[in-house]
């Protein structure tokens, strides 16, 4: 008999959208996550990542809380609302070290947090807080 079923994301098909308006950003985020077996897919503002959500929903999204036009809450309000829009771990990106920002984005449906600047060993421990374990020996 096996023991009861976890939730996990071992066999989920690993795809990440990242949603940041800095192209720096998203370049380096894309690097660490493909290194990771993600199949990355990012855009550069609010908008265009809910279009894209709708086409085809991430595992993972990365969402900048800072970004012109349609700031992060927005998105993840919207997200949130809509169809399958529960299933994405989303892990907002910020370079604010405010307690209270980071409660609200908590509270507004974000799985996580990461500060940036941040490096692969940052985004790996965020990875497995949400169920994404990634293991030293599958990341070369």
């Amino acid at each position: 008999m096996t023991g009861p079923i976890k939730n996990s994301t071992k066999n989920v098909a690993k795809t990440a959208l990242i949603v940041d308006d800095s192209a720096v950003i998203r370049k380096v985020a894309r690097r660490i996550l493909e290194t990771l077996d993600f199949s990355v897919r990012d855009a550069e503002d609010g908008a265009t990542a809910l279009v894209m959500c709708a086409e085809a929903m991430p595992t993972v999204i990365l969402l900048d809380w800072n970004m012109p036009n349609m700031d992060g809450y927005e998105v993840l309000r919207l997200l949130r609302q809509s169809p399958l829009g529960d299933h994405p771990k989303v892990l907002f990106c910020t370079t604010e070290n405010d307690v209270g920002a980071i409660a609200r984005a908590l509270h507004a449906g974000a799985d996580e947090y990461i500060m940036k600047p941040f490096d692969r060993e940052i985004m790996m421990a965020k990875l497995d807080l949400v169920g994404f374990a990634v293991h030293p020996s599958e990341a070369a």
